[in-house]
Order: structure tokens, then C-alpha cells, then sequence
């Protein structure tokens, strides 16, 4: 998706994980991805780095679809599409 894309996404649920650290925001995105419906979108908050190469290859493994990912000033945007 294009950067604009994913601004003007709307996601169903969002991980607020800034305050921790790997493999924290990842977890914590296993843990609420049950809490949504197959389709909707989560969009997962991480100032860790590690955090933009875990959530893709997680969501690919599981097959859910990684949409992308947005920087901002001292975190991460990550959405992904659950399956």
C-alpha cells in the first residue's frame, strides 16, 4: 500500500506497544489478533526496530496480510489484515 493509503486506513483494533520492548510488541500482536474478525485490520504502535521485520514475517507465517508500515516521529505504524 501507498503511504497515503495507510494513513487514511482505519483499523479495527489498535496494539499500543511503544512502551515495550522484543519481543513485547510482537506478542502483545499475537495475543489481539484473536480479538478481531477475519478481514479487519490491526494496526500495531512500536518504537522498536525489531519490531518492522517480526510483525511482517509473523503475519506472512500465519498468513495473515501485512499491509505496511508508516515511521513517525519515534514509532512505528504497522498494519496488518487479519485472515
Amino acid at each position: 500500500m501507498t503511504t497515503e493509503e495507510l494513513q487514511a486506513l482505519n483499523a479495527d483494533k489498535v496494539v499500543d506497544a511503544r512502551g515495550t520492548a522484543c519481543p513485547g510488541p510482537l506478542l502483545a500482536a499475537k495475543k489481539t489478533i484473536a480479538e478481531i474478525s477475519s478481514g479487519q485490520i490491526m494496526e500495531i504502535l512500536s518504537a522498536d526496530e525489531g519490531t518492522r521485520k517480526d510483525i511482517p514475517k509473523w503475519a506472512a507465517k500465519k498468513g495473515h496480510e501485512y499491509l505496511g508500515t508508516l515511521e513517525e516521529s519515534g514509532y512505528f505504524k504497522i498494519f496488518m489484515k487479519k485472515a
